[in-house]
């Protein structure tokens, strides 16, 4: 792979991140009711989750769910079902009579939701079977490539989950009343809702 290629890929993965999905709207709302504390489990969760996407796609299945309308429709709803019920569970949250600080979920918890956002997102793994092996020289050795591609976009994909969650964390270290805090959880939650109710409308290409 040749230096050009590659930053060709990081332009490209650029663009493509630039664009809110399902994980960074997860990583908001959550990052909005936890404050900074709550960041680090989800973008360790975003990084896990687009590196185990890519894997799977590079391994044949992004061809699978690209081919097969089952197993596209499965993963879908899986992951439909899941952002619809954090949405819920956000907008149910309690709200503490003092809201002086930012209430953290467990760090286990956040990174297994943001984690599971991003690996099931079936769109994700469709896309990336199509978009990174654009940038794979043919004739070249296939697994160094594709080590390179991969651990470049979740580096990317991290640091773009970072921003959004730290630019969100500072917004809730300012929502201190409960009203407020209250607004804020319902707003998430409406987030994933609307989120999970785009992935159930998703259709193949």
């Amino acid at each position: 792979m040749t230096v050009e290629t590659w930053i060709a890929f990081v332009a490209a993965s650029a663009v493509v991140l630039a664009i809110p999905g399902p994980t960074i709207l997860l990583v908001i709302a959550q990052s909005l009711g936890a404050g900074r504390r709550g960041a680090l489990p989800l973008v360790a969760g975003v990084a896990f989750g687009d590196l185990t996407a890519m894997t799977l796609s590079l391994t044949g299945l992004g061809a699978l769910l690209a081919a097969s309308a089952t197993a596209f429709t499965v993963v879908k709803w899986i992951g439909a079902a899941y952002l619809i019920w954090l949405g819920l569970a956000l907008w149910r949250a309690p709200v503490p009579a003092d809201s002086a600080a930012p209430v953290a979920l467990p760090a286990r918890r956040a990174m297994r939701d943001a984690y599971v956002v991003t690996a099931l997102n079936p769109k994700s793994i469709a896309f990336f079977v199509a978009f990174v092996p654009q940038f794979v020289v043919p004739g070249a050795a296939f697994a160094p490539q594709a080590a390179i591609l991969i651990a470049t976009f979740v580096v990317m994909a991290a640091a773009n989950a970072a921003l959004y969650a730290v630019l969100a964390a500072r917004l809730a270290g300012a929502a201190r009343r409960p009203a407020l805090r209250r607004l804020v959880n319902r707003a998430g939650g409406a987030m994933l809702i609307g989120a999970g109710a785009a992935t159930a409308a998703m259709r193949r290409v």
